[in-house]
């Protein structure tokens, strides 16, 4: 009971504290066991051309961008693998770096994709050096053939193999937003 009390005033706090504009890419504080909620700034992304793509793996959250200025904030799924950067393929991790969108599927088995463009220079002379492939094809895509299985679950647990997850009606958005070149900067 004291750590839901705590939770509740650590909250009450930041809500008094934290201007409203600043509200949503702050991390959310949940009771153990308690099913996580999608975040989002603000509807109606397509109107406006994404630059620049966070995804912060601890916080499972993907923040799209547009001139210094956050457009929305979704929450993600990640490699079964999280933790560490992506070292070669099958590793199940998501790769850790400043990639950018090199091309875009629209009929993806994960209904569309953004393609990543990971494996970088230094990430294949890495994996050389360590005599392994680097690996591939990671994106943000959505759940797509998966949805029978996962819908409802998503965000409960890390279910790719190291690609960025986002619901098939995330993705629409996202993909609305993000032309290829966009930046996709990919932190711990």
């Amino acid at each position: 009971m004291r750590t839901l009390s705590a939770i509740f005033t650590i909250q009450l706090v930041l809500a008094v504290l934290v201007p409203p504009a600043y509200a949503s890419i702050l991390p959310s504080v949940l009771p153990q066991g308690s099913m996580p909620q999608r975040v989002h700034k603000s509807p109606g992304v397509s109107s406006v051309t994404a630059d620049y793509i966070m995804i912060e793996k601890s916080k499972r959250r993907l923040t799209l961008m547009a001139k210094g200025q956050i457009l929305k904030v979704y929450s993600i799924s990640l490699g079964r693998s999280p933790v560490g950067k992506k070292i070669m393929l099958g590793d199940e991790r998501t790769p850790e770096g400043i990639y950018k969108i090199d091309y875009r599927l629209d009929n993806s088995r994960y209904h569309r994709a953004l393609h990543i463009s990971y494996p970088s220079e230094n990430d294949r002379k890495y994996a050389k050096k360590l005599d392994v492939s680097p690996g591939g094809d990671i994106m943000i895509h959505g759940i797509g053939k998966a949805k029978k299985k996962l819908e409802g679950l998503h965000l409960l647990f890390d279910w790719t193999n190291g690609c960025v997850a986002v619901t098939d009606q995330e993705i629409e958005e996202i993909w609305q937003a993000t032309p290829v070149g966009t930046v996709v900067n990919i932190i711990p």
